[in-house]
């Protein structure tokens, strides 16, 4: 079953909630806060402790507030004793998770496919 929102793709896979973006370029200040506003209310209506994978597979540029974003979020999750996974971060996005060391706060895997398999 997956519920369409107009920046994400959210598809249940049991307790798993999958995320995929629709856009390709993730830039506009709008758009981040419609993508926040629809993944804290994916997280605040569970009862159950979140699962969350979110793909970027469709996602070419990120602007960097949408770090601060995932950092919230990651926050959130953890709250609620959630896990949170993210994969197929393409290499120059992937760079500035490095730069800012946000790879050692988020588990990160190079695939959709290796993420599900690590739940």
């Amino acid at each position: 079953m997956a519920e369409e929102t107009t920046r994400l793709k959210v598809t249940k896979l049991g307790t798993l909630s999958l995320v995929q973006f629709a856009d390709r370029r993730i830039l506009d200040e709008l758009v981040l806060q419609e993508i926040e506003e629809s993944l804290m209310k994916l997280v605040a209506e569970r009862d159950q402790p979140p699962r969350l994978l979110i793909s970027f597979s469709n996602v070419d540029h990120l602007a960097s507030a949408a770090l601060g974003m995932l950092i919230t979020l990651n926050k959130r999750v953890k709250e609620k004793s959630g896990l949170l996974k993210l994969s197929d971060i393409k290499p120059q996005i992937y760079e500035v998770f490095k730069i800012t060391r946000l790879n050692k706060m988020f588990d990160i895997y190079d695939t959709l496919e290796q993420a599900r398999a690590s739940l």
